[in-house]
């Protein structure tokens, strides 16, 4: 077995062009199922960046509720009468819609999420005393700082002390626009979904969309008294609350939203495919260089049966091929794939990183698919015969 370690490697690099060539291959494979993978969870990430900065304990959407950007509505009075229950501390409402906002210096209008939400029951967790006191104003706004850059400079003039006016106005554009200043920056980051985010008090949001009504709400946050348990609260209230609405613990909230963007729009099928695909190249790379390796050493093979060496020694010599491929094509690929994260994190905001759970997943995906690239390639060397030394 020691010895068939330098044969795996020696019969690699008989051709050196052919094995770099190779390696580039692979490692090129490796980098693609990162960016796919990378992409995904980014993805998946960024989708559930409210859900985790939520405070509550519990959540009620509608029972057509589909995902965060779908915007569907349910009664404000359905999150009141959770109230009744002795388990539920307090209730707090969000409301939420798809605006458009000036940029300050191009005057050019682009998407921008607006949350409204209640100051005297805020449901984010992260708004500090100054903030939700500013949004008392119905003129005032938080900024998200990690919204996209076609919005204008409107963090960096509000970090130099300077006063920032901004345009939000609905998509029906017979209602006039209004005037908000930016009060105060909060962190939330972007998605596939949404490109930027703007947070005012309950009234101006209603003032600002006057198509939304006052008696609807995007999602209820319902926080428990210390000691209960949301599972059990959660099956009371869906017991006694009326079909129209659904209670969801954080996990299972999280969940719907990733299943939504999973199964359900185009972008989440694209990345599955585009995983499968990369690892079917990569497979048929892999076979390609061990089929060709196998058939130049034929005659080796063969004579190496004529002096008593078994199958099973020659198979160990070809999958150690491929483990070594595997191995020396994950690392440049892996620097590739970490270079590239940088560039698109940089570029769009979205949570794009590195993890070792993903390099784990990644190095593993390729041990197999170049296992499974010598699985095909030994049917060759099972045709090897001593006679052909002949």
């Amino acid at each position: 077995m020691l010895l068939s370690i330098p044969l795996a490697w020696l019969q690699l690099i008989h051709q050196r062009v052919r094995f770099v060539v190779t390696l580039i291959g692979i490692a090129f494979v490796v980098a693609l199922l990162f960016m796919q993978l990378g992409f995904q969870d980014a993805l998946f990430n960024s989708a559930v960046r409210v859900h985790q900065r939520l405070r509550g304990d519990l959540f009620l959407v509608s029972a057509q509720y589909k995902s965060l950007t779908a915007q569907q509505f349910f009664p404000r009075s359905r999150l009141y009468q959770t109230l009744a229950l002795p388990q539920v501390k307090a209730v707090s409402p969000l409301l939420m819609q798809f605006g458009k906002l000036k940029n300050i210096e191009t005057g050019q209008k682009y998407s921008i999420f607006v949350f409204g939400i209640s100051v005297s029951e805020p449901p984010f967790r992260a708004l500090d005393a100054a903030q939700l006191d500013a949004l008392k104003f119905p003129n005032k706004a938080l900024f998200d700082r990690h919204s996209r850059a076609e919005f204008g400079p409107i963090t960096a003039r509000f970090e130099q002390a300077q006063s920032v006016q901004v345009e939000i106005s609905s998509f029906n554009e017979i209602v006039q626009a209004h005037r908000y200043e930016i009060a105060g920056l909060f962190g939330l980051g972007t998605s596939f979904g949404i490109d930027g985010s703007l947070m005012v008090n309950d009234s101006a949001f209603l003032h600002t969309f006057p198509g939304t009504q006052a008696e609807e709400v995007s999602i209820g946050v319902i926080e428990l008294q210390p000691g209960a348990r949301a599972e059990r609260v959660q099956a009371i209230l869906s017991a006694n609350l009326p079909d129209d609405v659904q209670i969801l613990t954080r996990e299972a909230f999280i969940a719907l939203e990733k299943s939504y963007w999973s199964l359900r729009t185009p972008v989440g099928f694209t990345f599955r495919l585009m995983v499968t695909i990369g690892f079917i190249v990569g497979v048929g790379v892999a076979y390609q260089v061990l089929y060709t390796n196998i058939s130049n050493h034929l005659l080796e093979y063969a004579t190496l049966k004529a002096i008593g060496f078994r199958n099973r020694y020659l198979l160990n010599t070809v999958f150690q091929q491929a483990m070594i491929l595997a191995i020396l094509g994950f690392i440049p690929g892996l620097f590739i794939a970490v270079g590239v994260y940088d560039r698109a994190r940089t570029a769009t905001n979205l949570p794009i990183l590195m993890t070792l759970d993903k390099s784990v997943t990644v190095l593993v995906s390729v041990i197999v698919m170049c296992t499974a690239s010598g699985l095909f390639a030994i049917q060759k060397l099972r045709s090897a015969d001593p006679a052909d030394i002949f």
